[in-house]
């Protein structure tokens, strides 16, 4: 008996959890509450992917124990219906028969393992976490008025579940020779939450399964990758114009509703709450706007103001998620950009648009040469051959869906795997094989919820940029899918007598979930052969079938023989390029500011007021505007920048701007008169020295920027 490996599952999946909930929520922002129920939801799903393979390889030890010869064998038997725990008093000569695995530990250890993570979980998911999501964007202004918005949302989100089960109940109560009692009412709870998890998780491996390897491929295509991202862009700067026209509609509201509720006024308190939740930035913005005329400016009641909060929680929320996938893709296009142009290079050293903004200690032994080879030679190789492989995997899994039900012969390629190292007892490649079955599959429909358009209010950025919302949302998915897809990974390798209908040792985890046996509809129909349905689901992925009817309908679909893809390809190609403009604009301007600053440290008294410190040198990026596409269109000129070199080489044009001499001109010509441009008089303190061609100090502001 080793706990090794067991502890060892436990710890490092606790720790994945803790750095993937690192990399995408905000500890220091997010409420703790959040974040210990997204952790433990997260934990204790991953928990059940890597214990399960452990799980496995002790039902093998175990049936390898009740097939022994009656005399040879000391193990309790009991039905299938109820918890199996053998006894652990087996003889010398059992052990050797029976090789125990190097990971086997006593058997009520997963028992009371699996029943605090599964009925935890399961809590989490349909209790915890959606009252909590609804309590997140309901506009209360109290704590009771949150929670009972929260509980008639849910109310009315749980009133077809609770109309379906007082059905499956009354079926139950007139069905004669069936009393309800304990463990039949947690089979039934246990089982309509996984048959609700499989249905979703067949609509999700049957896009999965054939787009996760296709992405792939093209992944290695840089070409229809770009114009794939360029036709992304499109669609979201879309969806960016709008969420910022939301928010200036919202803002308008909530500027009227601060005119009319004075610092005196009851509901005043309230209406700082919600001016809480609105950045600073554009609560500058709002006070800077002049309202229309025909404004009411009526002073609202509490149910406007409840729902004026919520529309701002919503608003900002939707803002936030455009302009963080904004940025993340405009990253992307623009790697993808240099590898492309690289790949034409001679000289083979890797040459970006723009230094990346973090570094890494992996750059200090990256050269340019090498970093050529990985982006531009090797990367493209690697991902041909991951998707050789996804798409291998993808073949079997569907193979093992359709032909699972199937016992002699046994169609099904994981089972028969399984079969040929239980009969050499490998459990390590037990363990081995199991893990990466589930990983697969847990891949593929974890990586597909967060893609689908229906869905598209939750999303998960790195960089903390992820809010509370779509981390809930996730811990909830992640809770709901895990447990169907490892039910369904038992049947696969035949070890759930209940989907095979054979007799057959099963492991612990299917013993606490429990079975639909009551309610034969869903047991020997849905169970069984709905699975089946993820090669038609295949199908219709593979030929593009869903998306060529949505493109008819009129949503936009990637589709590439389409005009109308062809045109948002261009748009998103256009808008990129101006993107990539604005960026070597900001950085042009911020290497200025800092040879600038390198060369005349003793100038910072001429800023004016109103620029902070950690405001003189930053760079720009597209998350740090707030202006629409159309403001970025009409702004989208080349800045002015006032650079002085020397008295004489500064000169006014007609249009009243000034020439900027060449840096390099300025450089070898340090003279006096330029040190008195800079200081003002002899003495550093007096008014600034004129230039040819103008009288008196500078314009306002024109020097801000330094």
């Amino acid at each position: 008996m080793s706990f090794g490996p067991l502890l060892t599952d436990v710890i490092v999946t606790f720790c994945v959890a803790a750095s993937v909930l690192y990399r995408y929520g905000n500890w220091m922002k997010h409420h703790i509450v959040v974040t210990i129920a997204v952790l433990v939801a997260w934990y204790f799903s991953f928990l059940i992917i890597f214990v399960l393979p452990l799980d496995v390889s002790s039902t093998v030890y175990r049936t390898c124990l009740k097939d022994l010869p009656p005399g040879n064998s000391n193990e309790n038997s009991s039905s299938n219906h109820s918890l199996v725990i053998p006894n652990n008093s087996h003889s010398a000569s059992d052990e050797t028969i029976c090789q125990k695995p190097w990971s086997y530990v006593q058997d009520d250890v997963y028992l009371h393992l699996w029943r605090v993570v599964y009925w935890t979980s399961q809590c989490l998911t349909w209790l915890v976490l959606p009252l909590m999501q609804s309590y997140i964007k309901a506009g209360d202004f109290t704590i009771r008025g949150k929670l009972k918005s929260a509980l008639i949302d849910n109310a009315i989100y749980y009133g077809s579940y609770l109309f379906i089960c007082g059905i499956l109940l009354i079926y139950i109560a007139v069905k004669p020779g069936i009393d309800l009692d304990e463990p039949k009412l947690k089979a039934i709870a246990s089982s309509a939450s996984n048959t609700w998890g499989l249905f979703l998780l067949v609509l999700l491996l049957g896009y999965a399964l054939v787009e996760v390897p296709r992405s792939l491929w093209n992944s290695s295509k840089r070409a229809y990758l770009l114009n794939y991202s360029y036709f992304k862009a499109a669609k979201l700067s879309s969806d960016k114009c709008e969420a910022e026209e939301n928010v200036d509609e919202v803002l308008e509201s909530l500027q009227a509703a601060s005119m009319a509720v004075g610092p005196g006024h009851p509901l005043h308190r309230n209406l700082e709450t919600i001016l809480q939740k609105v950045p600073v930035e554009l609560r500058e913005r709002m006070n800077r706007r002049q309202l229309p005329d025909d404004t009411p400016t009526d002073a609202p009641s509490e149910k406007a103001l409840i729902r004026l909060h919520r529309q701002v929680i919503k608003a900002l929320q939707t803002a936030h998620r455009t302009e963080t996938q904004w940025s993340l893709l405009v990253d992307d296009i623009l790697v993808l950009e240099d590898v492309v142009r690289n790949q034409v290079s001679h000289d083979r050293h890797y040459k970006p648009t723009f230094q990346p903004d973090r570094a890494s200690w992996l750059r200090v032994f990256i050269t340019p040469g090498l970093e050529w080879y990985w982006r531009c030679v090797v990367q493209s190789y690697i991902l041909k051959l991951a998707a050789i492989a996804a798409g291998v995997l993808s073949a079997a899994v569907v193979w093992s869906e359709v032909t699972f039900f199937n016992k002699k012969p046994v169609l099904s390629l994981f089972a028969q795997f399984i079969n040929l190292a239980r009969e050499g007892y490998d459990y390590k490649t037990i363990e081995i094989l199991s893990t990466m079955i589930i990983a697969y599959l847990c891949y593929c429909a974890y990586s597909t919820v967060l893609k689908i358009r229906v869905l598209n209010l939750y999303y998960l950025a790195p960089h903390h940029q992820t809010d509370e919302y779509s981390l809930i949302f996730s811990g909830m998915m992640l809770c709901r899918l895990t447990p169907p897809m490892c039910l369904n990974f038992l049947g696969l390798v035949h070890m759930d007598s209940h989907i095979i209908k054979q007799s057959t040792m099963e492991t612990y985890y299917t013993q606490v979930m429990g079975h639909m046996d009551v309610i034969s509809i869903i047991s020997d129909g849905f169970n069984v052969y709905f699975p089946m349905a993820v090669l038609a689901f295949c199908l219709a992925t593979y030929f593009s079938i869903g998306s060529r009817i949505l493109s008819a309908l009129g949503f936009q679909q990637f589709v590439g023989d389409d005009e109308v893809t062809a045109d948002l390809v261009e748009e998103g190609r256009e808008l990129i390029k101006r993107e990539k403009r604005r960026r070597q604009r900001a950085e042009d301007s911020l290497n200025r500011r800092r040879e600038f600053q390198e060369r005349f440290g003793g100038t910072s008294r001429y800023r004016t007021a109103r620029q902070k410190p950690e405001d003189r040198v930053r760079p720009l990026h597209r998350d740090d505007s707030a202006e629409s596409a159309r403001a970025v269109l009409l702004r989208d000129v080349e800045p002015v920048d006032y650079y002085v070199g020397t008295a004489s080489t500064t000169t006014a044009s007609t249009d009243g701007s000034y020439a900027e001499p060449e840096l390099g001109h300025s450089r070898g010509h340090r003279s006096s008169s330029t040190a008195l441009l800079y200081q003002g008089g002899p003495d550093g303190y007096g008014p600034p020295v004129a230039s040819r061609g103008r009288v008196g100090p500078p314009p306002r502001g024109l020097f801000d920027d330094v």
